[in-house]
């Protein structure tokens, strides 16, 4: 097994595997220095919002945080309240603050399963492995692990093409959404805002921002103009077929016959979402199954329809929403963005594509951007991930879902050979994984490196 262990990362996925580490009794006692990058770590940016308007989009019954306890966070929030339902969207906040409860109880227990744990309110800047172990640098101290796991999350994001730098500069362009959320103030304001993208962060930026700013009228573009869909009120059960299906599936990993074998199930299913959800299980292998070619034809055509069709809004969530669009204060847009420059007057000038062919500008006092994860390790400005992938000691996924990797959590190196020694979890395998981004997926990566660095071979994976 591997005594010392680095885990780099302050989010959930971070607070899982270290929980799960510090709550095992090995034969010898662990060392593990946690990299959380700030003080009371364990809540990253999808739980850091302390807006009670920020819901959860999976079920509270669904959200334990390990694989043998999936109703952990259920009762933690039965216990504050116990009017809760297993079928409610709890605040993100609330399971926030119960990761931080739970990683702070695991470090102050670790001492009574023999382990020794030191965390660090520094995010590492560099890391390099090798065959004798991993060599890790952080502000102007250097120290060295067995092992190391990236749990990172998804990366900064970065401006879309055609943004002027005068744009950004002017601070009336949102790159990162969340800590903008955090710090803008009221406003009375008539303002015009744009939100470029239609998924579940636009939709929290809608909401929270409709509420501070009343006078403010939205307009969120995105290439086919849909929201997410809406949750049931009530759970179902998976369908009857879904294994027949699976099966038709993994016969021709096509994308084409995919689209066309799920199509005839939706209509026949009593509900497409229980479709989608029996879908769940099986979506890391048939993913491992399509060939890179395929993988980029869903990536191209059949991403947006399946990410709103599977990530999907609370139903009080999609009310609300209603009640913006249906109070003229939300409008949808279809097009593509094409450039934002400032006007002399202050103002954002949006050239967007509009359907049909031809462009359209338009005037916005802020912009937003909600496009969704960033997990381009070849082109990211994280400091760390860009030193890996600079220095060939880790190879970037080649249609930029994080790094290429084993479905295991190995990473590769610049070579394409499995690291013996460094691993990752979460966001940053959506290229090994596809369906890796939500805590369901995360306890379960969490417990299988936890198995293989406490694993007494850890030199397994050369024999692959």
């Amino acid at each position: 097994m591997f005594h010392k262990v680095a885990i780099i990362g302050g989010g959930a996925a971070a607070a899982t595997l270290v929980s799960e580490l510090l709550e095992r009794r090995t034969p010898r006692p662990l060392h593990l220095n946690w990299y959380a990058g700030a003080p009371g770590a364990g809540r990253g940016v999808a739980y850091g919002t302390p807006s009670e308007r920020h819901l959860l989009n999976v079920r509270a019954a669904s959200m334990g945080m390990f694989v043998g306890k999936p109703g952990g966070f259920l009762e933690y929030a039965q216990a504050l309240d116990p009017t809760v339902k297993g079928s409610d969207f709890l605040p993100r906040r609330l399971y926030g603050d119960f990761l931080q409860s739970r990683v702070e109880q695991a470090v102050k227990n670790a001492g009574s399963f023999g382990h020794d744990v030191n965390v660090i309110p520094f995010m590492a800047e560099s890391l390099v492995p090798s065959s004798e172990g991993v060599t890790i640098g952080y502000g102007d101290e250097v120290a060295q692990a067995e092992a190391a796991v990236l749990a990172i999350g998804s990366l900064p994001p970065r401006p879309l093409p055609g943004v002027e730098d005068a744009a950004i500069a002017s601070g009336r362009y949102v790159t990162d959404p969340w800590p903008y959320l955090v710090s803008a103030p009221a406003d009375e304001r008539p303002l015009r805002v744009l939100v470029i993208g239609l998924g579940l962060t636009a939709v929290d930026v809608v909401l929270e921002l409709s509420a501070r700013w009343p006078k403010a009228n939205f307009t969120a573009l995105s290439r086919h103009g849909k929201l997410p869909e809406p949750h049931l009120a009530s759970a179902s059960a998976p369908g009857e077929k879904d294994a027949e299906l699976i099966e038709s599936l993994r016969d021709d990993a096509n994308v084409r016959a995919w689209i066309r074998a799920l199509r005839e199930a939706a209509a026949e299913a009593d509900d497409w979402r229980t479709l989608v959800d029996g879908l769940r299980p099986y979506t890391q292998s048939l993913w491992a199954d399509l060939p890179e070619g395929e993988r980029a034809r869903f990536l191209r055509h059949a991403r947006w329809a399946w990410e709103r069709a599977r990530h999907r809004m609370p139903p009080q969530v999609a009310a609300s929403i209603a009640d913006l669009e249906r109070a003229g204060r939300l409008t949808r847009g279809r097009g593509r963005m094409r450039g934002v420059s400032l006007s002399l007057e202050g103002a954002l000038d949006v050239k967007r594509l509009v359907p049909g062919g031809g462009e359209a500008v338009e005037s916005y006092d802020i912009v937003i951007q909600t496009v969704g994860l960033n997990t381009d390790t070849l082109r990211t400005e994280h400091r760390l991930v860009r030193q890996l992938v600079i220095d060939g000691l880790v190879k970037p996924d080649p249609l930029g879902l994080g790094f290429a990797a084993l479905p295991d959590g190995h990473l590769l190196d610049g070579n394409g050979r499995p690291r013996s020694n460094l691993f990752a979890i979460g966001s940053l395998l959506r290229g090994a994984l596809w369906e890796s981004t939500a805590i369901p997926e995360i306890r379960k990566q969490a417990q299988s490196v936890a198995n293989m660095l406490m694993a007494e071979s850890a030199e397994r994976v050369h024999s692959r």
